[in-house]
């Protein structure tokens, strides 16, 4: 079924699959950084499984730059509660979750805490428990290492990002900052630390840098699904389960952890982005803990043993 949510004067153009017989819950989809299209694979992929057990899945367009502005996660979430509102016109009163794979993990959990009630439970798929600023530094550092670089090389790219960061935030000159991006385009390993060539000609383009996800996954209080790759090279795992554990203090706050073996940054094997590479860990694991949360528990399932915390 094709739908559209309104959001500020733009419409977003989505799709709901439903169940042939009786709806038990629902998901709603919200995108990676560079995923910002209904039809990526991941999405599809819930559009597949999920109906046959019961769960509508709406997807939708994510909400489009402006001017080479990432879209604020507050805007996302903005975008996820109407998408809901849409959602609850066809599925009735059923419980309600959101599904989100990194950036949108980020959305899922601020959506979840801005809006006591309105979302029932949280499928996170490698969400980052470090603002988005130390999460990216950890990430492309993990690149050069992964491309053989040396310790002076992740030295080097350390001092870069955190020159064009403090640009960014407003704490430093243009001039200087663009001087450190032009003699460090000409190593070997420029293309891998995910920088601009050219920087804004004004700082503030990043506008959630600094985001602190923690006190925001406190403030979730719902059940939560958490999904990580077991060799995810984007995300520092480690640091993220002690920011969900420490966030974890009340019985509503349930956590289920799974590490996906053979898995990276996405839940596939070799970071492919295909349906048939998608991790039957990861399907059987999502479909047997949403049955369990909506009352239906298939015992002869069996998925990611993971780590209930």
């Amino acid at each position: 079924m094709e739908l559209g949510i309104d959001v500020e004067g733009t419409r977003l153009a989505a799709t709901l699959d439903l169940p042939t017989g009786q709806v038990r819950g629902a998901v709603v989809i919200l995108h990676g950084a560079q995923a910002g299209h209904r039809s990526y694979f991941c999405y599809t992929h819930l559009a597949q499984i999920l109906p046959g057990a019961g769960i509508a899945v709406l997807r939708y367009e994510r909400r489009p730059r402006i001017d080479g502005h990432d879209v604020p996660l507050a805007d996302q979430a903005d975008d996820a509660a109407a998408a809901i509102a849409v959602l609850r016109r066809y599925v009735g009163e059923v419980p309600v979750g959101l599904w989100g794979w990194s950036q949108g993990a980020w959305a899922a959990t601020l959506t979840a805490a801005r809006n006591p009630g309105l979302v029932a439970f949280l499928i996170l798929v490698s969400c980052s428990g470090v603002s988005p600023a130390a999460q990216m530094r950890y990430g492309t550092a993990e690149q050069l290492r992964q491309h053989g670089f040396t310790d002076a090389d992740l030295l080097d790219l350390d001092h870069l990002r955190d020159t064009v960061e403090e640009y960014l935030r407003g704490h430093t000159g243009r001039a200087s900052a663009q001087h450190a991006v032009d003699r460090a385009a000409a190593r070997p390993w420029f293309p891998l630390a995910w920088l601009p060539r050219e920087l804004p000609t004004e700082p503030g383009i990043w506008t959630d840098m600094d985001f602190d996800p923690e006190p925001v996954f406190a403030q979730a209080n719902c059940p939560v699904l958490l999904f990580y790759g077991a060799t995810d090279v984007w995300v520092p795992v480690d640091a993220s389960l002690a920011a969900w554990r420490r966030a974890a203090t009340t019985e509503a706050l349930d956590l289920m952890i799974c590490r996906l073996d053979g898995c990276d940054h996405l839940p596939s094997f070799d970071e492919r982005e295909d349906i048939e590479s998608i991790s039957s860990q990861y399907s059987t694991t999502l479909v047997t803990w949403l049955d369990g949360h909506l009352g239906t528990g298939t015992a002869g399932r069996r998925g990611c043993r993971g780590d209930k915390s």
